[in-house]
């Protein structure tokens, strides 16, 4: 029998990935909040699931290791998507990459005047290339939790991140100024797994095509 292995991550985007899997008739054991196993069963014999951090995702469908998997897009432009066939927009766990400051600072008259900015970030592919397209020279800041915590402390101008409801912006006394790309999940193949398995990967990619279109 052929397995079909599908890489997703916890939280968000396996919650709301759930309707869609129901859609292709893929129903997980057990959910993985619950549950300590990396890799889950479903009610297919032929298909299984695999519990792994949401950047990882890439990486495992990339090099075979997962068959296929859902990735935001932010992940995917960091990984740089080599080898890899996004046929579906899922249009979940949508957000938006923002570029934010403190309340007060001028942002615009920083760029209008070429200064320098320190931009504090983990998407560093996303903000290398956006400040790159504005002709602003930056000083890049890698940092992997608590992003709004680095310009309160003045490790960093401006800071690029993921926002949803800006709830932590303002908490923390920022704002979003400007706004880089959209954001949403996107379901990515393995390419020579689309070729080699093409008979059941290809249900599975049209029932979540067809669910995203309901």
């Amino acid at each position: 029998m052929t397995q079909i292995t599908l890489a997703l991550s916890k939280g968000r985007i396996f919650e709301e990935t759930l309707p869609l899997l129901a859609a292709a008739g893929i129903v997980p054991s057990e959910s993985p909040e619950s549950s300590r196993k990396l890799i889950i069963a479903t009610n297919r014999p032929d298909v299984r699931l695999i519990i792994v951090r949401a950047s990882d995702v890439p990486t495992y469908v990339q090099h075979g290791a997962a068959d296929l998997g859902i990735a935001g897009k932010d992940v995917l432009i960091e990984h740089g998507g080599e080898g890899l066939y996004q046929p579906v927009d899922l249009e979940i766990a949508k957000c938006r990459m923002m570029v934010a400051t403190p309340v007060g600072f001028d942002y615009q008259a920083a760029v209008r005047r070429g200064a320098r900015l320190r931009v504090a970030t983990k998407y560093v592919n996303i903000a290398r290339l956006h400040f790159a397209q504005k002709g602003v020279h930056i000083d890049l800041i890698k940092l992997y939790g608590s992003m709004e915590l680095a310009p309160l402390v003045g490790l960093a101008d401006v800071i690029v991140d993921l926002v949803s409801t800006g709830g932590t912006l303002k908490a923390n006394n920022l704002v979003a100024v400007e706004e880089i790309l959209p954001i949403s999940s996107r379901l990515v193949v393995n390419q020579a797994a689309l070729k080699l398995k093409h008979d059941i990967l290809q249900p599975i990619i049209a029932a979540f095509r067809g669910a995203v279109l309901q």
